[in-house]
């Protein structure tokens, strides 16, 4: 006699078979900012508190059950019954498993979409304390030639720049303003793009504070921590598609990052337009190194002694999206 297979084991194997699939084709997600810190899924709680969306639908909801159960009793008894001279699960016996695998369907779309509109969001970074930084007015005691709006004018340039070259997949002549770890862990991201055949797209995009929070003084350099917001359109696309794997074109996100920027301690701020002029070493040819380190006239890369401020560290604290 033919052993009869439980419907309730074929159930369990419906089941992880669908979760399975489920995991499968959910799509490996790029990052598309400077650094990858944006994403699909917003993150911090620095931003409006983001709305919570429809709440499920009671028209939706799973019944309490009391009916289903009955029917899955009755089913499953009258399908073993019926299969035990035979073999198979009968007419009930399927139409109870498509049923339940149906049902698993709905409650598995309903409840994680549910979950992204009521869960809260994923923390990002954590801040520097408040209560480790010194002030900057005490700050501009050590350094009588500080500038606050020319340096936030400087990294709100500075932020524009370095989502141009990410696009570009070239941070080649953002080199003089960074400190040397920050550019290598830099290039080893774009590098592992370049690889995957990605393109990380960023367009409109607008600056739309820059706070400096104060500073700290380690092993002989100053440091400023600034917070950073921005706006802008963030999504990756495939080299070889062209299609977008990752973001949205048509949504913008609201960015907040932290900014780490360093020098060597005691160095004063000379006057403004010495500090922004510089001539080519290669050629002679007069830039400005506070809009390109690059020399519009011969291209060659302007390295200049890193006296002056220099991006050390990015931190993600948040993003919104709209």
């Amino acid at each position: 006699m033919k052993r009869q297979q439980s419907p309730f084991k074929f159930f369990i194997l419906l089941t992880a078979v669908f979760l399975i699939l489920c995991l499968g084709f959910n799509p490996i997600r790029a990052k598309a900012d400077f650094g990858d810190f944006s994403g699909d899924t917003d993150f911090g709680d620095s931003w409006d508190s983001w709305d919570s969306g429809d709440s499920w639908d009671s028209g939706d909801s799973w019944d309490s059950g009391d009916s289903w159960g009955s029917d899955y009793s009755s089913g499953y008894s009258s399908s073993y019954d019926d299969d035990s001279s035979g073999g198979g699960f009968g007419t009930m016996g399927l139409t109870i498993l498509i049923t339940m695998g149906i049902i698993i369907w709905i409650i598995t779309r309903d409840g994680m979409k549910k979950m992204k509109q009521t869960a809260p969001k994923p923390g990002g970074a954590a801040r520097t304390p408040q209560s480790s930084l010194k002030s900057m007015e005490e700050f501009k005691t050590l350094d009588p030639g500080y500038n606050e709006a020319a340096l936030r004018e400087h990294l709100s340039n500075l932020y524009v720049q370095m989502q141009e070259c990410w696009h570009n997949k070239n941070i080649e002549s953002l080199k003089p303003y960074f400190t040397d770890a920050f550019y290598n862990q830099s290039e080893h991201q774009l590098a592992a793009k370049r690889k995957q055949g990605q393109t990380p797209c960023t367009e409109r995009v607008a600056v739309m504070e820059v706070n400096i929070r104060g500073f700290r003084q380690d092993s002989g350099m100053d440091h400023l921590i600034v917070t950073v917001r921005s706006r802008l359109v963030a999504y990756t696309l495939d080299d070889l598609t062209g299609k977008v794997i990752s973001g949205d074109r048509n949504r913008e996100k609201f960015m907040e990052y932290e900014w780490d920027i360093c020098r060597k301690s005691g160095i004063i701020t000379g006057k403004t337009d010495k500090m922004q002029s510089l001539s080519c070493p290669h050629c002679g040819a007069p830039i400005n190194i506070n809009q390109t380190a690059k020399c519009p006239y011969c291209g060659s890369i302007i390295t200049v002694n890193n006296e002056d401020w220099a991006l050390n560290n990015i931190k993600g604290i948040s993003q919104r999206t709209m």
